[in-house]
Parts: C-alpha cells; structure tokens; sequence
C-alpha cells in the first residue's frame, strides 16, 4: 500500500475494513507504520519507503504535543453511535464540520459540507476558541431550513468543548469521530483541500468577512459534481428542500 503512493493514516484506516479472515483481529496505527518505516537501518528500503510518503523526508520531526486530548470534551457521543442513515446518506441534513486555521493558528474559519448534497458553508469565526465555535456554527446552521438540520460530525479538536450548546442553538446532533482518524469525515477533509485554493495556509483569515466567505461557499456550491450527473450542490440542496417541504429560496 505504501508503494500505491498510500498514507500510513490511509493504510490503517483501510486495515481497519478490510474482511480478510487471518487478519480480522489484527489492527495497526499509523504511528506504528511510521515508526517501523523509520526503525528501518540505513539502505534501500528505508529510502524506498520514505520516498512513497508524501513529504519523503529522511528524518521524522517528533509529533507536536504528545498530549493525548481524548476525555477532555465532556459528554462527547461517539460516531459509533451515529444513526445509519448518516452514513448511507439517505436523507438531507446530516453535515460534517471542522475548523480551517491562519497564520500562527490565529484565526479560524469553520467549514460544513452536508453529506448528501456536497453543500459547503463557510462560517467567520473570532479565532479557534470554543466561544467562537459556539457563536460561528450556531449562526451557519441556524441560516438552514430546518429540515438540513440532523446532524453534525465533528473530530476531537478542543474548539468543541461546548458542543452541547451549538446542539442547544440549533437542534443539531453532534457525534464525534475516532482520535487521529480523519477518514470518519472524508467528505469534509475532501472539500478542506478545495477551499484551501481560496484561503492558503499561512493567510491571516480573519481579514475575510462572512460575506466574502459566502461568496467562495457560493462559487464552491455551483461547481458541477460527476457523483450528481454534474448537477452542483446547491440546485441537489435545493430539490432536496423541494422534496423536504422547504423552500428552496431558503438555500442560499
């Protein structure tokens, strides 16, 4: 997997699903697929293997902040609990959310793509506070018929620590993903690298008001998408609300 140009995260998270009976209790992290790449001694291997990762550098700078964060967002629900019709996409209203960060993780814009649309709302936010969180997710999904508003995944970022009042405010459930496991929200972490055409790292975001961050989410959500037979995101928003009972003028 490595050779297919894969990522230690990729490897496991696909691992972890694979139905191959003589590996069905066996799991591995990626910190292990790292930490035995790099075990390796000096020759062709190692330098083959380190070349397949995506930065290919021959010595690994240690991971920032060995603090294990887990157990510090009090009454978190696990996405292990989320109801199956998230996962199958079969109804309206389920979003994943996350933050983008700025210059010095100084500033912050909080992202939410709904999953069977693809519909992108980008969120102004004060800074990477979980105040901030609060205020800028409850005002995005408050502008959301109700009928777009299930439910929210999230991962493990201190910037959730009062989820349940973004629930409060909105009415939205929130479930929270495995540490370290950006593929339990592919679709967001997808729509992340887009984005990041309009807002590059190392930019001071919070130079952008919330009508400039509309106009990239507007410009995102008319882009056509093969999975809809190139319809785009806002026109699969709007029927879904048609279909839902909402108006569609509702979808902006």
């Amino acid at each position: 997997m490595l050779r297919r140009r894969l990522s230690p995260e990729q490897i496991s998270g696909k691992l972890k699903h694979m139905n191959i009976p003589d590996l069905r209790d066996a799991y591995v992290c990626r910190e292990t697929i790292y930490s035995a790449i790099y075990a390796l001694p000096v020759g062709e291997l190692r330098k083959e293997l380190i070349h397949c990762l995506r930065q290919g550098k021959s010595t690994r700078k240690p991971r920032r902040g060995q603090v294990d964060r887990r157990g510090q967002i009090p009454d978190m629900v696990s996405i292990h609990l989320r109801p199956p019709e998230v996962e199958k996409r079969e109804f309206p209203g389920h979003w994943e959310g996350d933050l983008i960060k700025g210059k010095g993780n100084a500033s912050a814009v909080g992202t939410l793509v709904e999953l069977k649309s693809g519909y992108l709302i980008l969120a102004k936010m004060n800074d990477a506070t979980a105040t901030s969180a609060v205020e800028g997710f409850s005002a995005a999904l408050n502008r959301m018929p109700l009928a777009a508003r299930k439910s929210m995944t999230y991962d493990q970022g201190r910037e959730m620590t009062q989820h349940a009042k973004i629930t409060q405010n909105t009415g939205v459930a929130i479930y929270f993903c495995d540490p370290h496991s950006p593929w339990q929200r592919g679709a967001n972490e997808n729509i992340n690298g887009l984005i990041r055409q309009y807002l590059p790292k190392g930019t001071d975001l919070s130079v952008y008001s919330q009508k400039e961050l509309d106009d990239i989410a507007f410009e995102l959500n008319m882009r056509p998408r093969k999975r809809f037979d190139f319809k785009c995101p806002i026109e699969v928003m709007s029927e879904l609300m048609a279909k839902y009972h909402e108006a569609p003028s509702s979808i902006h």
